[in-house]
């Protein structure tokens, strides 16, 4: 689990409590980028690493604290470098052997984050993991040859679900259980067919036999 400074908010889409995402933290690496350091303090977590460059968190004495603490470690990255905040620490989780990655507060804020954020799912894709990205009222996932379920709870009258084809046309898409179905569709580049779908008051899914979706679930402001 990976924490960073973008938007989040505790809501329907995550489908968590605060105190089920710290309980979850007790059976998984949890890792501070930088000023996710903060959102991981809101949600009464400590931290296995802290890593980052600390601009977020310079003026703040919450790294000081954690820093004198010597079971928390903290990696300090300089400024420039290649890696973003996110990849430094998606670096850490795949070194110490994860396979399974949720990254909270990865969207919202800098556009130029959320996209790099995104890239990081294929960068985890492309390392044998996988991951799903968290924010406010919004999740992303990506999906390569492969089928994504939905339970029936997934239902909200304001939620949408869109999916993207990303890097080339996503070929043999097929959407059930859904408002607007699909059946063994290509869904090109250029032409954004899959977007703003429904969930309705049943079981669903995506697939994508051949190629790659950005599968983004987002509740609607009421």
């Amino acid at each position: 689990m990976i924490f960073a400074a973008g938007g989040f908010a505790l809501d329907a889409v995550v489908g968590k409590t605060g105190a089920e995402i710290a309980a979850q933290c007790n059976d998984s690496l949890c890792i501070a980028a930088d000023g996710g350091l903060k959102l991981m303090q809101a949600l009464g977590i400590v931290p296995d690493l802290i890593i980052g460059d600390m601009d977020s968190l310079e003026e703040d004495s919450l790294l000081e604290r954690y820093a004198a603490d010597r079971t928390v470690r903290v990696k300090r990255l300089p400024v420039e470098k290649d890696d973003t905040d996110m990849l430094a620490a998606i670096r850490e989780g795949l070194h110490a052997g994860c396979g399974f990655f949720e990254l909270y507060g990865a969207l919202g804020g800098r556009i130029d984050h959320t996209l790099a954020n995104i890239q990081c799912l294929l960068f985890l894709l492309n390392h044998g993991a996988y991951g799903v990205l968290f924010g406010k009222g919004q999740r992303i996932e990506l999906l390569k040859n492969a089928r994504i379920c939905f339970p029936k709870d997934m239902y909200r009258k304001n939620r949408r679900l869109s999916v993207f084809a990303f890097g080339k046309d996503a070929r043999g898409v097929t959407e059930k259980g859904l408002k607007y179905t699909l059946d063994d569709t290509v869904v090109r580049m250029d032409f954004p067919v899959g977007i703003s779908n429904e969930f309705l008051d049943c079981e669903s899914f995506v697939e994508v036999k051949d190629g790659m979706l950005l599968v983004c679930v987002e509740d609607l402001q009421e």
